[in-house]
């Protein structure tokens, strides 16, 4: 047994190891904002925090049209061509220009809107200490280190990073009116973490940023398109949620949204590293059994994670923002059916969808995902119930369409 057990291993390592510093890079993201949460949610207010919280839900806007759904074309790139040091350059090279020209024209936008929309007008300082964060996302290439499967040098400049802002966000953000210098933080932290790696591309393996003709420029984004109507669905409907909570009801609610959302992105955390350090791999030998194993495997922990949220989630809540924000435990119950969608679909969409060339179904899935979740949010806040539960029963809707839309695809195509 213990022979098999480190013959299996031995053969998955990079697997393990990739997995492993996924799973940690986006552990040490949400447990690091979890961490200071308590402290936040105390010194800055519920109304300044979900002011916060509601403009960078805006500001996740012009982040993923920078992203452009360029990082499992570029990371499929780069795991074919690891060998070819070339193609890796013109790989990066492409993504890299790509990314700077979305980024100008998300400059050009976000500046016009600031100075014409009331809310972005009134609050544009912090508007501004948040968009500072924007350039890092071009700068950041955690679709490289993806591809050649090794996370380690990212997840350890970005945890240095993240442990250096500790000490200024406790000298410098001590009541609601420091919730500027906060974002600039925040902000700062990300940029030059983001700096760093982009450097260790640029040095350690020696891949220069050269002119890329029109055409492959055009070639990246007709290959991307997909994946980005599909994350302009899903991030549409994930962003909407403060930003309608905001507008409709108020900035403590955006709070207990937030709050809400934290607790099941620990779990959801946890897991969703799972296909994307699979892909890889997987993407090189497509064997259907395995897929069938690891979707029947993923239901059962996506399972178990709800049912854990269910049972301490209150416990949890508490702790974190006290009896003021207990709403945040009945949110979190519905929308812990996310954490399914996020798995399961997220299987689906890697080993079933993209290695079959039918892009067009992710992308037709979150467009069904996100009509839902509208017309449940909607429709339900006028008709039903003016309540904030409304979100996480769209929310909760939107992810159980997400998975059945999947099923039957699969099926009627025979693709398992």
């Amino acid at each position: 047994m213990k022979q098999k057990l480190n013959q299996l291993v031995g053969e998955n390592k990079k697997i393990i190891e990739n997995y492993f510093y996924m799973t940690f890079l986006q552990v040490l993201n949400s447990f690091f904002y979890l961490l200071l949460y308590p402290y936040l949610i105390r010194v800055l207010g519920s109304e300044s925090y979900g002011l916060y919280i509601y403009v960078t839900s805006i500001i996740t806007y012009y982040i993923f049209l920078i992203n452009f759904g360029f990082d499992l074309p570029a990371t499929r790139l780069i795991a074919i061509n690891i060998d070819n040091k070339k193609q890796l350059n013109s790989i990066v090279s492409t993504v890299f220009i790509s990314k700077n020209i979305l980024f100008f024209i998300s400059t050009l936008i976000f500046l016009v809107l600031l100075f014409c929309l009331p809310v972005m007008k009134n609050n544009r300082y912090l508007f501004l200490a948040s968009f500072l964060s924007v350039y890092s996302y071009v700068l950041l290439p955690v679709w490289f280190f993806q591809g050649i499967q090794d996370l380690k040098a990212v997840t350890i400049i970005q945890l240095v990073f993240k442990i250096l802002s500790i000490p200024l966000i406790l000298t410098m953000v001590k009541e609601s009116e420091d919730l500027i210098n906060y974002a600039i933080i925040v902000s700062l932290t990300t940029f030059f973490s983001s700096l760093t790696v982009f450097m260790i591309v640029r040095l350690k393996y020696n891949l220069k940023i050269k002119l890329i003709s029109i055409i492959e420029i055009k070639k990246l984004f007709n290959e991307s398109r997909p994946f980005f109507y599909s994350s302009l669905a899903a991030t549409i409907k994930e962003s909407s949620v403060p930003i309608i909570l905001g507008s409709y009801f108020g900035m403590k609610e955006v709070a207990i949204y937030d709050l809400a959302n934290k607790i099941i992105m620990v779990p959801r955390t946890l897991f969703m590293s799972v296909n994307a350090a699979i892909f890889p791999k997987l993407i090189a030998n497509i064997n259907k059994k395995v897929i069938r194993k690891i979707i029947q495997v993923e239901y059962l922990v996506a399972f178990i994670a709800i049912l854990l949220i269910a049972l301490f989630g209150k416990y949890i809540t508490r702790l974190l923002g006290g009896p003021e924000l207990i709403q945040a435990y009945y949110l979190s119950i519905p929308l812990s059916l996310t954490i399914m969608s996020w798995l399961v679909v997220g299987a689906y969409i890697n080993f079933t969808f993209i290695p079959n060339n039918l892009n067009y179904l992710v992308t037709i899935n979150q467009l069904l995902a996100t009509a839902v979740f509208f017309i449940t949010c909607i429709g339900g806040l006028h008709l039903i119930w003016e309540s904030i539960y409304m979100m996480g029963i769209a929310m909760a809707l939107a992810a159980l369409v997400e998975i059945l839309f999947c099923v039957y695809a699969v099926k009627r195509l025979k693709l398992l």
